[in-house]
């Protein structure tokens, strides 16, 4: 049954989507005028995916996540929401191919392997992937459930990154998790089953954590034969429970030895250290995550999602609104954008280098002058600064840190500042 609609709501949905349609347009000639940068070919273009609720919040964390019972989701709304918000920015990104998915939170693997389904069959038929382009989706082991990794995959996900963190108990309660290790082994075992490539996140520097327990971790992880492992160093951040109540975590000195037992470990099954945090095998190597340390282009949707888009003469950053509720009324009317500012040519050096940096083999200085279109002038003392403080070294062509660059990456990064005195 078609409802019957009358002329004044016709004229107020007309209304709306005229002032919708208005302002992309206005973006679109704002973004595409005259400019101080000159790119001369756009980057690769990925699309991120957020699913913001969690079944309860871990106190270290900080991103947009909100504590939600998995049957409580409003699934159908919110990815309504999802492909409204996507609608929307197609014509800032007309044309251009989708290199990578990630689909992250949160903790999307609360959604229905339907919701999945109906989630990539929605962006695959209004974007353009590229041949075999990686579709990953973050799970937890506390909502695992035997068949339901598979069914994700047979929904579209190439690829599945498992947040473990430890399989050590104490730990696990220590940090908040609400799975155990039993499950985090059968959330595993099945994820080597469904998929051709996954991760595990591991966690280091633990509250109560040994040297020894750390190699049990690592150990344990690895029997599994992961193709990819992120192991973090737990930081306390801003406006979390444990930067409220810190726990007691190992001194800096025994979390540098914690490292050099991972790497050690690492090494020795076959996974390369190819960026900060993350190591891999030959072949599998995190796509989505490479396109955002070399700079590349990322559409962000969902509630609190960032963007980085490139234009012919500016680098475009935007943010959705946070909050979920708010996020989906207003992303169903068309706009869900909280911010859009753009990046200003003094701190495109400092933004890159934030990215570039974290790999172990660095960034081609033709790659700079394409990403950012700045000329590598612009960054020439502060790689000076850089060389001389041996936190570099490079040639004509690359510029790669040290194995002391990589120690004291902040302090690396900080040199390419806007206004620094080298």
């Amino acid at each position: 049954m078609i409802p019957i609609q009358s002329s004044a709501g016709l004229e107020a949905g007309a209304a709306v989507e005229h002032t919708i349609h208005h302002a992309i347009q206005h973006d679109i000639q704002h973004y595409m005028r005259p400019g101080t940068l000159q790119l001369a070919a756009l980057p690769p273009l990925s699309l991120y995916v957020h699913l913001p609720w969690c079944i309860k919040k871990c106190p270290y964390c900080d991103f947009n996540s909100h504590e939600q019972p998995a049957g409580a989701l409003p699934e159908r709304r919110y990815i309504d929401a999802v492909i409204a918000d996507l609608e929307a920015a197609l014509p800032l990104i007309w044309g251009r191919g989708i290199h990578s998915i990630f689909i992250g939170g949160g903790t999307p693997s609360l959604f229905s392997p339907e919701a999945i389904d109906r989630l990539i069959s929605d962006i695959r038929a209004r974007l353009r992937l590229e041949a075999n382009c990686e579709i990953t989706l973050e799970a937890n082991p506390g909502t695992f459930e035997k068949d339901r990794f598979a069914a994700f995959a047979q929904a579209g996900v190439t690829r599945l990154s498992i947040g473990v963190q430890s399989f050590n108990d104490a730990h696990l309660l220590a940090l908040g998790r609400v799975h155990d290790r039993a499950q985090a082994i059968a959330a595993v075992e099945e994820a080597a089953r469904a998929f051709a490539t996954f991760n595990l996140d591991i966690m280091y520097a633990l509250p109560g954590q040994t040297l020894e327990q750390v190699g049990q971790d690592i150990s344990l992880a690895l029997g599994f034969a992961p193709p990819h492992i992120s192991i973090y160093h737990l930081t306390i951040e801003p406006n979390t429970y444990f930067a409220k109540f810190p726990p007691m975590v190992p001194e800096d000195d025994t979390a540098y030895a914690m490292l050099d037992h991972i790497t050690e470990l690492t090494e020795a099954a076959g996974l390369q250290r190819y960026e900060v945090s993350a190591y891999a095998k030959e072949g599998h190597r995190c796509a989505h995550n490479l396109n955002y340390w070399q700079f590349g282009d990322y559409l962000g949707i969902g509630a609190g999602a960032h963007s980085k888009l490139s234009f012919a003469h500016r680098v475009v950053r935007q943010v959705r609104l946070r909050e979920p509720r708010l996020y989906q009324e207003r992303a169903l009317a068309g706009n869900a954008l909280a911010q859009s500012e753009e990046v200003a040519r003094a701190d495109l050096p400092f933004e890159y280098m934030l990215n570039a940096l974290r790999l172990r083999h660095g960034f081609g200085l033709r790659e700079f002058t394409e990403r950012t279109g700045l000329p590598v002038t612009a960054i020439a003392a502060a790689l000076d600064a850089a060389e001389r403080k041996g936190l570099i070294e490079r040639d004509l062509q690359r510029v790669r840190p040290t194995v002391r660059g990589f120690d004291f990456l902040s302090d690396l990064q900080a040199l390419f500042l806007p206004d620094t005195a080298h």
